[in-house]
């Protein structure tokens, strides 16, 4: 397929206490409940056509996907390789800390315990290259690390760029591979 659509999980309790959620488990708040259900009125609204959901494993996006896949009649289907990135050591730690802001440009690191940047890109350039040969229109579900993954795929970006990169809980984001 030419095309697939990125939606970043609903809101957390994690999300409102500026904590990094990376790889635990941490469940929607009612308003990313909400936001979800909105966002799968939106993809009715939008015109948006797919044959599948992929979906993370975790929690609030398994949960967000159901939401959407209810709204829309879409299946969907857990695709592990959309997890969101193990932060190790600052998992649970403000999101907006200049540590972790320093610790992502750190390519190679794997933040104590965690996954590195280099590991997490491996499997995520590896599930976008069977999009883009997929005959299936697609939405993935997944993460605010994960987004960061799918843009340097997409397009150059300096150290700085990639780890300020970011999108909202529940904004979709429509992705088109070059020609």
């Amino acid at each position: 397929m030419d095309h697939f659509y990125f939606i970043r999980h609903g809101e957390t309790v994690w999300n409102v206490e500026n904590k990094i959620c990376g790889a635990t488990d941490i469940e929607l708040t009612q308003k990313g409940h909400e936001h979800a259900i909105e966002t799968g009125k939106k993809i009715l609204e939008m015109g948006i056509t797919a044959d599948v959901i992929l979906t993370s494993p975790l929690v609030r996006a398994k949960e967000t996907a159901r939401h959407i896949s209810e709204i829309t009649g879409i299946p969907m289907q857990v695709e592990p390789r959309v997890i969101e990135q193990n932060f190790g050591i600052y998992e649970s730690t403000p999101r907006d800390g200049a540590q972790f802001h320093e610790a992502k440009k750190d390519m190679a690191s794997r933040f104590g315990t965690g996954e590195s940047m280099l590991q997490m890109a491996q499997r995520i350039y590896n599930l976008l290259d069977d999009i883009k040969n997929d005959d299936r229109e697609i939405i993935l579900v997944a993460h605010n690390g994960i987004v960061r993954i799918v843009e340097s795929y997409f397009r150059e970006m300096d150290n700085e760029e990639f780890s300020s990169c970011g999108i909202k809980n529940c904004e979709i984001k429509k992705y088109v591979f070059p020609a």
